[in-house]
């Protein structure tokens, strides 16, 4: 099977044998991987904007956008980043410049970081990591870095605010968060990404696909309402609340730095749903069909591949209806659900998978 990582393999030692040092070719394949992932994060946050507007748009019975790019607005999201790109980049008299200025990119860089060892399909993964999952959870957790950064720097009320909800909240979602995947890692005995979707073939007694949502039904709820925490989307949206902080943690952003804070937290949508999928929704794993013309390894590759985009948007789409559907907690609401709510929940599933685990040897 070709991999991302034979392809690696195979251009550094082509380079080796032309004398060419080693620190050249990863270069260019360090510039090709960013590129690539950013072009992907870049598509997927104007369709997903577009998206959402629809989605909110029905849901209201309205039509949302219709007129830019023709059929149902379709290029709205390209013109709206094309107005952000010609905005005045805007810096408060009183805020710290350089910290003002490097918070988007911490933010962004974490989100960017996570895509390293997502498994798109067989063999279509950057880094296929023994502690990949660990690693997906620590980069991930940076952002609130880079929020604290954006709203203490901003020297404004509003911001500092918004990013003190922000750290409270990662704080207390992340702790069920984590509790809830390790059900997965116990049935699956590895924290490798691409091994964790191998472990979720064949079947659970001959009849439904060996995915780890059915024996972790409530591990994968526990996970999907902490992710939605993570992303600050509601009812979790605390730390950018319009009607109690105006804007929250970015309000004193414009222009192009507003946009990357825009693009971040849509990245950060497509990761935690590719988490979801990993590691409950069997990952890349579905039917598929020989294509004529193509080999049955790259058939399936492109059949795989289209199956994980769409466990992923399935998810995003639960996501962007529970935001127009449900209303937002209160501060106290919220904490107490983390600690009084999830967290004995996930402990409690951590226990019976083990005991179940147990036994069943």
């Amino acid at each position: 099977m070709i991999t991302v990582g034979k392809l690696c393999e195979d251009f550094y030692a082509l380079t080796a044998a032309w004398g060419i040092p080693w620190i050249v070719p990863t270069l260019v394949v360090m510039t090709v991987v960013v590129g690539v992932v950013v072009a992907y994060i870049a598509v997927a946050a104007m369709f997903l904007i577009w998206w959402e507007r629809k989605i909110s748009a029905h849901i209201q019975v309205r039509f949302g956008p219709m007129r830019v790019g023709g059929w149902h607005g379709w290029a709205q999201s390209i013109a709206d980043g094309i107005k952000l790109l010609l905005k005045e980049d805007i810096i408060p008299a009183r805020a710290d410049k350089v910290i003002f200025a490097l918070a988007p990119m911490v933010v962004f860089g974490a989100s960017l970081a996570t895509y390293v060892t997502i498994p798109w399909a067989p063999g279509l993964i950057v880094k296929d990591l023994n502690i990949g999952l660990l690693y997906m959870v620590a980069i991930s957790s940076l952002t609130v870095v880079g929020i604290i950064m954006a709203g203490w720097s901003s020297n404004n009320k509003y911001a500092t605010l918004g990013a003190i909800r922000s750290a409270a909240q990662a704080v207390s979602y992340e702790v069920p968060l984590v509790l809830s995947l390790l059900g997965p890692v116990m049935l699956a005995g590895t924290m490798s990404m691409g091994r964790l979707v191998e472990a979720q073939g064949g079947t659970w007694f001959g009849i439904l696909p060996r995915w780890f949502v059915f024996p972790q039904v409530v591990a994968f709820l526990v996970y999907f309402t902490c992710a939605l925490a993570e992303c600050n989307r509601l009812p979790f949206d605390i730390p950018e609340a319009e009607s109690e902080l105006v804007a929250g943690f970015h309000i004193e952003y414009s222009g192009m730095r507003f946009a990357i804070f825009f693009l971040a937290e849509y990245a950060n949508m497509v990761v935690v749903a590719a988490i979801a999928t990993t590691l409950f929704l069997g990952g890349w794993r579905g039917p598929w069909l020989a294509i004529p013309g193509l080999s049955a390894e790259v058939s399936r590759g492109l059949f795989s591949l289209v199956w994980f985009q769409v466990k992923v948007y399935f998810l995003i789409f639960l996501m962007m209806w529970l935001r127009w559907t449900l209303n937002r907690l209160r501060v106290d609401q919220l904490m107490d659900f983390a600690w009084k709510v999830l967290l004995p929940i996930a402990f409690a599933n951590l226990i019976v998978t083990g005991l179940v685990m147990t036994l069943w040897k």
